[in-house]
């Protein structure tokens, strides 16, 4: 039942790997996804592709970690004996409110960071998900490994998430389906089902570039993100806002001049402060 839920996990990792190719690619790798999300549906036993059909048409996201006893997509508290039932993995577990399939993954990074306390004023735009302590305006990476490697190491020593190791071997697994380098020297790795807490983003710059992905493409602005299942949807509008923002070339050069946190850090609020509610 475990290679199942993996099965299932994959698929639904490559259809929003998809839909971000949608929203900010330029479509040179649609037909090769088509292909692969086609060849892994059909491997479904038939009872579990009837299953998965059903549910990707309400949502493109079927599968739901659990997370302290919780879907973490709903927020449905679940019964002690469905928690042990999906940690056993024995059978197929749908959550009683929104019918995802549940599973828990024990190793899975998480997020730490603290909670905003009542008394502090609601934070408007890209300080929602980050912070001058995650601007890095001066990258000694070469490579993209190294970049990942390097912005997950300051997510962890900052607080914001644990497990770095595993955070940079899922960005890696990510990044080998379908690089994240983007036109005009920009890439986005990321994480999916960092759990805990909301959406992280850490901005990193290389002045002299990074040879990012074996393909070639070198970058100097790397946003590397972590993300909670339930947030997917929202993760594209963020790619599509600091896309849009970054296609300016008065921007790239404003965050390639910036030589600290805090330099770096006033100009990408100021960049997005409009692309980013």
């Amino acid at each position: 039942m475990q290679s199942l839920i993996n099965h299932l996990n994959q698929l639904q990792e490559l259809v929003l790997i998809r839909d971000e190719h949608r929203t900010t690619g330029d479509g040179s790798h649609m037909d090769r996804l088509n292909d692969s999300i086609d060849q892994l549906t059909d491997k479904l036993p038939p009872d579990m592709k009837s299953l998965y059909q059903r549910l990707y048409k309400k949502d493109h996201i079927v599968m739901a970690p659990m997370y302290n006893g919780c879907c973490a997509i709903c927020g449905m508290r679940m019964p002690i004996s469905q928690v042990q039932a999906v940690r056993l993995v024995r059978q197929i577990q749908n959550c009683p409110s929104c019918a995802r399939i549940l599973y828990e993954e024990s190793d899975a990074p998480r997020w730490v960071g603290e909670a905003p306390r009542r008394a502090e004023p609601r934070k408007a735009g890209i300080s929602r998900f980050s912070a001058e302590s995650l601007m890095l305006p001066d990258l000694k990476a070469a490579t993209g490994p190294e970049a990942i490697a390097e912005l997950a190491s300051v997510m962890e020593q900052k607080n914001f998430i644990s497990g770095v190791d595993r955070l940079v071997e899922a960005a890696l697994e990510r990044e080998a389906v379908l690089s994240t380098a983007m036109e005009n020297g920009i890439a986005f790795p990321h994480v999916r089902g960092v759990e805990g807490g909301g959406l992280t983003l850490a901005l990193g710059v290389s002045k002299k570039g990074i040879k990012f992905d074996d393909e070639g493409n070198v970058v100097n602005i790397v946003f590397f993100i972590t993300i909670p299942t339930a947030v997917s949807a929202f993760y594209l509008r963020l790619m599509s806002g600091l896309t849009e923002t970054f296609l300016k070339e008065q921007n790239r050069e404003s965050v390639l001049l910036a030589e600290t946190p805090e330099q770096l850090w006033k100009v990408l609020t100021k960049a997005t402060r409009y692309s980013i509610k």
